[in-house]
C-alpha cells in the first residue's frame, strides 16, 4: 500500500480516483480548488480518462455531475461554501431525484473568512435537503470517506455531501492508499424512467421516499466507523467533537487520554442514541464544531424544559404537504367534518400539450429520429415541453431545474451516452442554458441541443422571451459551428425533412444546435386579441 503526504483536498482527489471516479465537475474557489487540480495533474486520472475540465459556474458543474450519475457512473462535484448557493437549485432538487451512479458533493467551508465573504456552514444545506453528510477529522479519513461515500450514495440512491473546512483542505498528513483501485462503473441509465422527471406527480412520491430513507440514514450514522463514543471516568463533562475539531481536542491531550467522554462525530444525520447516552451520563456537554452551532442548537432546543413537543416530527401533523384548517383541527383533536373521498373510479386528468402546439411536431420528429439508438437519450428542462414526458410522447428522461438539460446531457455524453440530447425552451436557454452550452463548446462534447423557440415564455403566462431573435447569434458567438446551427419549422408537412435533419445532427460528433421555430398558439391568439383591441 502506498503512503502519500497529501493535503486534505488531495486526499479527497486521490480517494476519488481510487474509488472508481469517472468525472469531477467544479468551478475554482478556495479552499476547494486543489481537488480538481490534483485530478487534472494526475497521470493515473489521465490513463483512466477521468474528465476534469472546469465548468462555467457551480450550477452547471453540479448539473453535469448529476448527469454523469444519471448515466450510472461515479461523479464528484466540488466548490467552496458560497458555490453551494449558486448550485442550490440542483442541490436541493437532486435530493428528490436521487442518484444513479455514486455522487458526492464536496463543499469546502472557510471559517474566519480567509478568502471568502461569509462563514457559511454547508452542513445546514445537507440537513435542509435530508442528505447524508460526511465531515472528516483527518486526511486519512477524508481519503477513506470518499470510498465510503460513493458506496453509501449507491446504496441509498442519494447524493452525499462531504463538508470540509480550510485547515482540513490545506494541511498535509500521511495517507495510506487502498491496495487496489476500483474500476469505473459501466454506463447504466436509471431503471425508473420517472426518477429524474420532477413533475409534481413524481416529485411528491419521491419526496416521501426521501423521508422514508431517513431511518436508514440515521442507523447508518449510529453504526458508522466514523462516529465513535470514547468513554471516560470523569462525567462532569461530555464533549461532542465534530470533524476536524476532534483533532484539535486530541492535540490538547498529546501523550495522555482525554479524561472526559468524547463523541467523535463525522457522519450525519446526528446519531441520536450516542448523543442521548452522553446527555444522560454527563453533567454538562461541550460542543466543538467548526462553523455555526448546528449541533449545539439541536441540543439546546427552544424552551426545552421537559414539555412534550408535538407537530410534524411526532405525526400529530402530516410530514408532507400543505397545512389546512382540517389538519390543524385534527392536531387539536377536534371533531372535524370531512367530505367524502374521491371515488377510485374517477380517472385523473393529467395536463397535456395544447392541440396544435409546435412542441408536438418537434417531439414526434425527435422520437422518430432517435428511435434506432434506444431510450433514455433525451434530457429535458423546465417549460411547457416538460409535458412530453407523458404519454403519448414519452420523449424525455429528466427535468431537474432551469438549464439542467444541457449540462446534464453534457455530463451524460462525457460518461459515454451516445447520442446525448438536451432539450430546452427559448426562454430557459437565455435564463440559464447559455453557460452550459459554452461548457459544451469549450470541451467539444458530442451533443445535440434542441432549443424549442415558440417566441414567448409560454408556461408562466406568455411573458416576453429574451431569446427572441437572438438564438442563432448567441449560439454562434458561444462557439457552435454555424454549419451545425439548424433551424426547422415544426409542422406535419415538414415531418420527414425535420427527421432527416435531426438524424444528421445526432450523428455529428461535436456540438450541434437544432432550433424548431414556430409561434406558440396561445401567444398568437393573445397577440391577435391585443391587435384588435388596439384598432378599436
Amino acid at each position: 500500500m502506498d503512503k502519500l503526504l497529501l493535503l486534505g483536498d488531495e486526499a479527497i482527489a486521490q480517494g476519488a480516483i481510487d474509488a472508481g471516479l469517472s468525472g469531477v465537475f467544479a468551478y475554482p474557489g478556495t479552499p476547494s480548488t486543489e481537488i480538481t487540480e490534483y485530478i487534472q495533474d494526475s497521470k493515473e486520472a489521465h490513463q483512466k480518462s477521468i474528465r476534469s475540465n472546469w465548468a462555467c459556474n457551480e450550477k452547471t458543474a453540479m448539473e453535469a455531475a448529476l448527469g454523469m450519475s444519471y448515466a450510472g457512473k461515479r461523479a464528484m462535484f466540488c466548490c467552496k461554501h458560497v458555490g453551494i448557493n449558486m448550485a442550490a437549485d440542483p442541490f436541493l432538487n437532486s435530493s428528490i431525484t436521487g442518484a444513479n451512479g455514486g455522487l458526492i458533493y464536496v463543499a469546502a467551508d472557510d471559517p474566519s473568512m480567509h478568502s471568502s465573504q461569509d462563514e457559511q456552514d454547508s452542513r445546514f444545506y445537507g440537513d435542509f435537503a435530508f442528505l447524508p453528510i460526511l465531515e472528516p477529522s483527518s486526511q486519512q479519513e477524508a481519503y477513506d470517506m470518499v470510498h465510503y461515500g460513493f458506496d453509501m450514495s449507491e446504496k441509498f440512491g442519494l447524493p452525499v455531501l462531504m463538508r470540509i473546512t480550510t485547515r482540513m483542505a490545506h494541511s498535509r498528513a500521511a495517507v495510506v492508499r487502498k491496495s487496489s483501485s476500483r474500476e469505473q462503473n459501466k454506463m447504466k441509465i436509471p431503471e425508473d424512467r420517472n426518477q429524474f422527471i420532477l413533475l409534481p406527480v413524481n416529485a411528491r412520491r419521491q419526496y416521501k421516499e426521501l423521508l422514508a430513507k431517513q431511518d436508514g440514514l440515521r442507523k447508518a450514522s449510529e453504526d458508522s466507523v466514523f462516529n465513535q463514543y470514547i468513554d471516560a471516568d470523569n462525567k462532569k463533562m461530555g464533549i461532542i467533537a465534530c470533524g476536524i475539531a476532534y483533532n484539535y481536542l486530541m492535540e490538547n491531550f498529546s501523550g495522555s487520554k482525554c479524561p472526559y467522554p468524547v463523541l467523535k462525530l463525522s457522519q450525519y444525520p446526528v446519531p441520536e442514541s450516542l448523543v442521548e447516552k452522553m446527555y444522560n451520563e454527563c453533567e454538562s456537554i461541550l460542543v466543538l464544531e467548526e462553523g455555526q452551532p448546528l449541533i449545539e442548537r439541536l441540543l439546546r432546543g427552544l424552551l426545552n424544559k421537559g414539555k412534550k413537543i408535538m407537530g410534524r416530527l411526532d405525526d400529530r401533523l402530516e410530514r408532507t404537504g400543505e397545512l389546512s384548517p382540517n389538519m390543524v383541527g385534527k392536531a387539536l383533536q377536534l371533531n372535524i367534518a370531512e367530505g367524502l373521498d374521491v371515488p377510485s373510479f374517477v380517472a385523473p386528468r393529467p395536463p397535456k400539450l395544447c392541440d396544435g402546439c409546435p412542441h408536438i411536431d418537434s417531439f414526434l420528429a425527435l422520437n422518430e429520429a432517435i428511435e434506432p439508438y434506444g431510450k433514455g437519450k433525451v434530457l429535458s428542462d423546465i417549460g411547457c415541453y416538460t409535458l412530453a414526458a407523458l404519454p403519448p410522447y414519452n420523449a424525455i428522461y429528466s427535468t431537474v431545474d432551469m438549464g439542467a438539460s444541457i449540462t446534464m446531457a453534457k455530463g451524460a455524453a462525457e460518461a459515454g451516452l451516445n447520442p446525448a440530447v438536451g432539450v430546452i425552451g427559448d426562454s430557459t436557454f437565455t435564463h440559464s442554458g447559455m453557460t452550459g452550452l459554452l461548457d459544451c463548446c469549450v470541451d467539444n462534447v458530442p451533443i445535440t441541443i434542441m432549443i424549442l423557440d415558440n417566441d414567448i415564455t409560454g408556461m408562466t403566462g406568455s411573458q416576453k422571451s429574451s431569446a427572441t431573435g437572438r438564438i442563432e447569434s448567441i449560439c454562434k458567438g458561444i462557439g457552435v459551428d454555424e454549419a451545425h446551427i439548424r433551424v426547422i419549422t415544426p409542422l406535419k408537412k415538414n415531418h420527414q425533412e425535420n427527421v432527416d435533419i435531426i438524424k444528421q445532427e445526432l450523428a455529428y460528433q461535436g456540438v450541434s444546435v437544432i432550433i424548431p421555430r414556430r409561434e406558440c398558439l396561445v401567444w398568437a391568439a393573445k397577440k391577435r386579441k391585443m391587435a384588435k383591441n388596439n384598432q378599436n
